[in-house]
């Protein structure tokens, strides 16, 4: 397609760039909203498309493209890392300085997008969703009336995954890791399950297991590809025909289990980071046959 003149818009209204091939007009507006893409705004001259770098979530909202009399609108989300220990509190930010009287805040957990908590202006309401999916975050979810942000406590596995909050225009979105350790014991010959927490793996994600200090990779789903492999061949064969893998939850079980299967675990995923201590024990109740000479 032939471009003439196209124009970069944010929020529907401010300009941000804009190329005008009949005037030989080629232009990136650094100063409007108080300088906020100062040098992070790159426009191709050949094709129109804007590239923002050093993206924060001050840059979430509407770009409207204007092309040839055409027009576009894309929604911008920002995505926040959040990392935080098992049994740990975390507050998601909404950056709001308070609540304006006409805004309708949302929570959403987007396995299942499942609403669980909510502010309503208008009719001045607040509510938090405590038996959605089960009950799981029961009296842990505490929702700031002013400025809409999040507040999880006594952090589980099962709560990692992905959380958004949407405001009017607005989306921001936040993924929360949860790292945590755990210590499990067995009985030589018996089957042990090691278990990551959750109930669902999301559609994007990708579970590792790793075994000892170099992190061997011995099973992994991808959610991404619908693949899911267990590595028989690592490790001179140590583990073949022993590893069982759900494909629902991640978890990964170790069948007729071994002294030499005591190591550590390390579950890795894009939500969780997990350390697991297996200790294999022989059979303690061995009989003894005994001589009186």
């Amino acid at each position: 397609m032939y471009i003439k003149r196209i124009r970069w818009s944010f929020g529907h209204r401010h300009v941000i760039a804009e190329i005008n091939v009949t005037a030989d007009r080629f232009s990136v507006y650094d100063d409007v909203l108080d300088g906020r893409f100062r040098d992070r705004l790159k426009l191709d001259k050949q094709t129109g498309s804007l590239t923002i770098t050093n993206i924060t979530t001050k840059y979430i909202g509407h770009y409207e493209l204007l092309m040839n009399g055409l027009t576009m609108v894309f929604l911008l989300s920002v995505y926040d890392e959040i990392s935080v220990k098992k049994g740990d509190s975390v507050t998601l930010d909404s950056d709001l300085t308070e609540i304006m009287d006409y805004y309708w805040i949302q929570w959403m957990y987007m396995i299942e997008n499942t609403l669980i908590a909510e502010i309503y202006k208008p009719a001045n309401s607040m509510t938090v969703y405590d038996n959605v999916l089960d009950g799981r975050f029961r009296d842990r979810l505490k929702l700031d009336d002013q400025t809409g942000s999040l507040t999880i406590t006594d952090i589980r596995m099962k709560d990692a995954g992905r959380y958004q909050l949407q405001t009017g225009s607005v989306s921001k979105s936040f993924n929360l890791t949860v790292c945590g350790q755990t210590s499990v014991s067995v009985i030589e010959g018996e089957p042990v399950s090691l278990y990551s927490g959750r109930t669902e793996i999301m559609d994007d994600d990708v579970i590792r297991w790793m075994f000892g200090n170099e992190n061997t990779l011995i099973a992994e789903i991808n959610k991404q590809t619908g693949s899911m492999t267990v590595h028989d061949d690592a490790l001179d064969g140590r583990f073949r025909d022993r590893l069982k893998l759900d494909n629902q939850t991640g978890s990964l079980t170790i069948t007729d289990t071994r002294i030499a299967d005591s190591n550590d675990y390390r579950l890795q995923s894009n939500f969780m980071d997990m350390l697991f201590r297996l200790n294999v024990y022989g059979d303690l109740n061995i009989s003894c046959t005994c001589f009186i000479l």
